[in-house]
């Protein structure tokens, strides 16, 4: 056998390898330039320029992907040779209602307000009866029935200021008649920026709130001691109710009754705005009896009231002792929590937000907590300011010789708001210019606020 040679070794031919096409490799060094070739004769050197550039765009297609990039350059250097003051700015206009304007409607209103003298004698008409039957009735009665076994004892903490705390009281007699449980007189809690370490005794007469009551709920000051033994004789051992604001009763009915009756006793806190306002008519009834017909405030207070409008009638005795009485509720703690902005600029934001953080701490700076001042203006949960309770004053017929006196003089840093309150009403007067000193000193006892 003849081992096998690539090479022969005889003068015999091979075989020829096939043509390769004509686009191969081996006849493209030896085409000629062609149609496309810039350096054809007769050609410009501007003609050869751009089959040059065409050539080698054609050969490099990737550069295609640039040709954005390279437009948007060259538009960006172009603008930059032209003065942006001649391109129109567009400013962002607030939705209506969203910006505090009140002060820019009172001088348009000023004017016309002064000259205005037709509704002068409206502080003499304002408490004739505007309805018929011509005189105030009561709008609850009271039970003459008995009362059936308790369900057991409930016990509240009523927080916020004396308004929520009153309110807290009617909701507290409302649930316990409801559920048939006895009321352990409400506690006031302390509060951080009040300070007022007042009992229900202090502001309230607790016998008589007991006795008014006494066919329609049960209230005791007292728990028995057989069941405080259970709680080593300390109420913040009892069971607490977590209870969102503005639950409906029958969420007591349904969740606080069973603990109720499994407990014998319960307590809720805080309480303040922990019962909805829409509520059957044997709720509202009981809400109602509490607030105008049990709730009573205390010997001290009721003389402090009674020394306090005979002062008031001795400095209107030119209205024939005829006045109005207004709490404005604009102070800083009431500015803070409605997250609303007015006019005082970034000096009143810092302000309301350190009186936030003072009073809440933590409250209002939750992650993911976001504060739109303008959205809450809209939505009419701004506190008038002392301007616009003028504005509205003045609306109703009173002019600006009706005597005012302000049940409050707790200036926030708005103190122009008051400027322009007193402009409508020269002779307003402030606490401090129509109660005596010597002769409410007394009331400090009870009421550790006061005299200012």
């Amino acid at each position: 056998m003849h081992a096998k040679n690539r090479i022969p070794s005889s003068g015999h031919s091979t075989p020829s390898p096939p043509a390769s096409p004509l686009r191969s490799p081996r006849y493209r060094h030896g085409r000629k330039s062609g149609r496309f070739s810039p350096f054809q004769p007769g050609r410009t050197i501007a003609h050869r320029l751009a089959w040059l550039l065409l050539s080698v765009l054609l050969r490099r297609q990737g550069i295609f992907l640039f040709a954005p990039l390279i437009y948007i350059s060259g538009m960006l250097l172009y603008m930059g040779t032209v003065s942006f003051d001649v391109v129109p700015v567009i400013k962002h206009r607030p939705a209506p209602g969203s910006v505090y304007r009140s002060p820019q409607l009172y001088e348009k209103l000023k004017i016309d307000m002064n000259a205005d003298n037709s509704s002068a004698d409206a502080i003499s008409t304002i408490w004739k009866n505007s309805y018929r039957g011509g005189e105030w009735r009561p709008c609850v009665n009271k039970s003459l029935e008995g009362l059936p076994e308790s369900n057991g004892y409930i016990y509240v903490e009523a927080n916020g200021g004396l308004n929520q705390q009153r309110t807290s009281i009617c909701n507290a007699v409302a649930v316990a008649g409801y559920l048939n449980a006895t009321l352990l007189i409400p506690n006031f809690h302390f509060h951080s920026i009040w300070r007022d370490p007042s009992k229900f005794k202090d502001i309230y007469d607790e016998d008589y709130f007991i006795s008014a009551l006494k066919n329609d709920v049960r209230v005791v000051n007292k728990i028995p001691d057989y069941i405080m033994e259970r709680f080593d004789n300390n109420l913040t051992n009892v069971y607490n109710f977590r209870i969102k604001a503005w639950s409906s009763i029958q969420y007591y009915k349904d969740v606080v009754l069973p603990k109720l009756l499994e407990e014998k006793i319960i307590r809720i806190s805080p309480f303040a705005n922990r019962l909805s306002f829409d509520a059957p008519p044997a709720v509202q009834r009981l809400r109602c009896l509490a607030n105008y017909e049990a709730l009573r405030f205390s010997s001290p207070i009721l003389s402090l009231g009674e020394t306090l409008v005979a002062r008031m009638k001795e400095l209107s005795a030119n209205s024939g002792g005829k006045y109005v009485s207004v709490h404005l509720r604009f102070e800083e703690d009431m500015v803070a929590f409605s997250c609303c902005v007015f006019d005082g600029g970034e000096q009143e934001k810092e302000d309301m937000k350190k009186a936030r953080e003072r009073g809440w701490k933590g409250k209002f700076t939750k992650p993911g907590r976001v504060i739109r001042p303008g959205a809450i203006r809209i939505n009419g949960k701004c506190p008038l300011t002392p301007l616009e309770v003028g504005l509205m004053l003045r609306g109703m017929g009173f002019d600006n010789n009706t005597y005012i006196f302000l049940a409050s003089e707790k200036y926030t840093t708005l103190r122009k708001q008051w400027l322009h309150y007193w402009k409508c009403f020269p002779t307003c007067k402030q606490k401090r210019c129509w109660h005596r000193r010597k002769n409410l000193l007394h009331i400090r006892t009870f009421l550790p606020g006061w005299p200012p």
